[in-house]
């Protein structure tokens, strides 16, 4: 399926270092669209049954040694036909010497014509890697996103309540920042979620009493992150006395993140609570979880309760904002 995201091919360009062989207009109005690659020695040896147009075409050293063996008329039709459906971009790898009658067939067909110095395999893995984030479904939300322990931990609450002091404190000790205020969070495969922070933002927070800081400049490079993974969401809310809170953890939570399932805790706020701490701790209890390891089940266990008795249950909070 076609994403409704796209990139600007002058960015690939860049990002890659490829050399430009030939484009029918200036790179930076023409788009990719589609986060699929295709190695295209199938094509090259006539079978095009099923073959998607709208991916990006990577030809090694392994094509072309290939071709090279072929009767000059047969070669010259399936390069014809491989360009003639007008993939948005034929990438060739290895820093191959490229034929002319390549190069006409992609004048002819108005295809961009690109050169890497990258063996194939390590080309078509990158470009796969960095077209499924550029153009994975996203979601903007207002929260702090830190790593915390090497787990990337999405803390959301409402404004005034604590997020950004309670960053600042996991700052100092030790932890990183990706995000304050807005996180771009994105789908970048189906069981995995990348945050980051708006460009414009980076690094700033805002911290009501003093103003903006700049975390990287007060506590250094190693307090900040680019991007990381989403795999904790904790969700702030003001302490509510007649509100029945989870004290024993039987209970799994989670929230639907574009199609995600991601654990969530809801910590309730009201003065004396480390927030820092709480948090350190729910990113190691779950760690251990993953292991299979839960503590309330142990202390079901070791108080005597039949384990046909220990029952766990799995909740989804339900929250249609998180649809892109």
């Amino acid at each position: 399926m076609i994403s409704k995201f796209k990139i600007p091919l002058s960015k690939i360009i860049d990002d890659f270092r490829l050399r430009v062989i030939y484009t029918p207009d200036d790179p930076k109005n023409i788009f990719i669209n589609e986060t699929e690659v295709n190695r295209a020695g199938l094509q090259l040896t006539g079978y095009f049954e099923g073959f998607e147009n709208n991916c990006t075409q990577i030809i090694g050293k392994t094509e072309m040694a290939y071709i090279s063996n072929l009767d000059p008329e047969v070669l010259y039709q399936r390069v014809e036909t491989l360009f003639g459906f007008k993939p948005p971009m034929v990438v060739f790898s290895g820093n191959i010497k490229i034929p002319d009658f390549i190069r006409q067939a992609a004048k002819r067909h108005g295809v961009p014509l690109l050169l890497s110095d990258l063996p194939t395999a390590e080309l078509l893995q990158a470009l796969i890697g960095a077209l499924n984030t550029g153009l994975a479904p996203r979601i903007t939300r207002h929260g702090v996103l830190m790593e915390v322990h090497g787990e990337g931990v999405l803390i959301l609450g409402e404004s005034g309540i604590g997020k950004s002091e309670t960053a600042v404190e996991l700052l100092a000790r030790g932890h990183r920042l990706i995000a304050d205020d807005a996180v771009e969070i994105r789908r970048v495969s189906s069981r995995s979620l990348v945050g980051s922070s708006p460009s414009n933002i980076r690094h700033f927070m805002e911290l009501r009493g003093i103003g903006v800081i700049n975390a990287r400049r007060i506590f250094g490079m190693s307090a900040v992150k680019m991007s990381e993974t989403v795999d904790m969401i904790v969700q702030f809310e003001h302490w509510d006395e007649r509100k029945h809170y989870d004290r024993m953890g039987m209970t799994e939570e989670y929230m639907q993140v574009l199609g995600v399932r991601v654990p969530t805790i809801t910590v309730p706020v009201r003065p004396g609570r480390n927030l820092a701490v709480i948090i350190e701790v729910a990113v190691l209890n779950q760690r251990l979880k993953k292991t299979g390891y839960v503590p309330a089940v142990e202390l079901m266990r070791h108080l005597g309760v039949p384990e046909e008795l220990v029952v766990r249950d799995e909740h989804i909070i339900e929250d249609d904002t998180w649809d892109a």
